[in-house]
């Protein structure tokens, strides 16, 4: 019989388990932590690798990781499962507890609610410290060069999907000067923070992007939270059931670097279509009005530390109140193609098809302008798409691009 078969059987002994109890009250210190805290997956995953590797009662999380070749790796990582398991830590005897509630249920997920408990001889509260400190920083780890998504889930935020690659911000073509003055703006905001509070200006920052569909806002905006290594909290204002009070609360509460994404804005209080029945339909659907949004943004209870980016494709639609100085700090015109853009992306594109890149890429840059039709980069994206590997056959065949795309 192991040490750990034995300490077990003397727990479920009923003699044993009194004096044990009295022990334990006085000589052992238990940490909880509930499903709903963020170190909770942490710590189980910290669990499966200092210990209960050997364990024979074990749950499994099933996972897909996408490789650089296009390939999906199917990924089970065991955890401990519900019940009581041993781990040695630093000279350490834990025993570790995951209880499950059957009788209580998470209304937005719809699964039970659970609860690991680890238990430890001893009075040093450090020893805990140290386990989520370790948990804390090898889940930093598994998400390192990875961008973060949340979306939000009745009151909370929750992670969206797994862990996406970073983006790197050269490959999102603006105009010139733009994602520059951008990136600028954020790093000075976020290392300036007791500038803003020895004047007493509230620590918060506000962007909107405006632009015609397609031409990069939500991607730079996702290239931009890589760059700044920060997670981007999606929020979407029509969905049904946000109320003023939700909203506020999720604001509040939107995970620590992170940055706050509202993507059309004006769809939130103004149908994109002019007839008087859709718009009916629409705001019918709408439950956060629209003082109810100036009070988060700049409210009394709004958040401290805040990046929020708004984007619009009709920024005549929006009340002068929500993009005036305070609640938007800085506006961005994300248009169409420039000449330079055009320019840039074809040799992103075709980086290695030799010396006459360069003159090739003047060269469709000037096709492209000569025709004085707007184009987006989505549109020229999409048409290098038809031809990966054949600039040649692009700079051939330019007049087809408002066609195929």
């Amino acid at each position: 019989m192991t040490i750990i078969d034995y300490v077990q059987t003397l727990s479920d002994n009923p003699y044993f388990g009194a004096g044990f109890g009295l022990f334990g009250r006085h000589y052992m210190i238990t940490l909880e932590v509930p499903c709903r805290d963020k170190s909770y997956q942490w710590l189980l995953q910290w669990i499966t690798y200092k210990g209960a590797k050997e364990t024979q009662h074990l749950s499994v999380e099933t996972s897909f990781e996408q490789r650089e070749t296009g390939h999906i790796k199917t990924r089970y990582d065991f955890i401990p499962s519900i019940g009581t398991h041993f781990i040695r830590y630093r000279g350490n005897w834990i025993k570790v507890e995951r209880t499950r509630e059957q009788q209580t249920l998470d209304i937005q997920m719809g699964i039970p609610f659970e609860t690991v408990q680890l238990t430890a001889f001893g009075r040093n509260r450090n020893i805990y410290f140290n386990i989520l400190e370790e948990a804390r920083q090898m889940a930093l780890k598994e998400h390192e060069g990875k961008t973060i998504m949340y979306t939000a889930l009745g009151n909370e935020w929750r992670q969206f999907g797994h862990p996406r690659k970073r983006r790197p911000l050269e490959s999102v073509v603006l105009d010139t000067g733009v994602a520059e003055r951008i990136l600028k703006d954020c790093r000075e905001f976020i290392k300036n923070h007791s500038w803003y509070s020895d004047r007493g200006i509230p620590y918060r920052r506000g962007y909107l992007l405006h632009g015609p569909p397609g031409c990069g806002k939500s991607s730079f905006i996702t290239a931009l939270a890589g760059e700044l290594e920060r997670g981007i909290c999606v929020l979407n204002l029509s969905e049904r059931g946000l109320t003023d009070d939700r909203l506020n609360h999720l604001l509040a509460m939107a995970p620590q670097q992170t940055i706050v994404l509202l993507e059309d804005i004006d769809a939130a209080f103004s149908s994109r279509e002019e007839t008087k029945e859709v718009k009916a339909a629409y705001d019918g659907l709408n439950r956060v009005t629209f003082s109810g949004l100036l009070n988060c943004l700049d409210g009394v209870a709004s958040t401290e530390a805040r990046i929020l980016f708004m984007t619009t494709n009709y920024l005549e639609r929006l009340d002068p109140a929500l993009v005036r100085p305070g609640r938007v700090d800085v506006k961005e015109y994300i248009g169409w193609c420039s000449a330079t853009q055009v320019e840039q992306m074809f040799l992103r594109f075709y980086k290695h098809s030799g010396d006459k890149a360069i003159e090739t890429a003047k060269k469709f840059a000037e096709s492209i302008i000569s025709q004085q039709k707007s184009i987006s980069p989505a549109q020229i994206q999409g048409f290098f798409m038809f031809y990966k590997n054949d600039p040649d056959n692009v700079l051939k065949n330019v007049s087809q691009i408002w066609e195929l795309t």
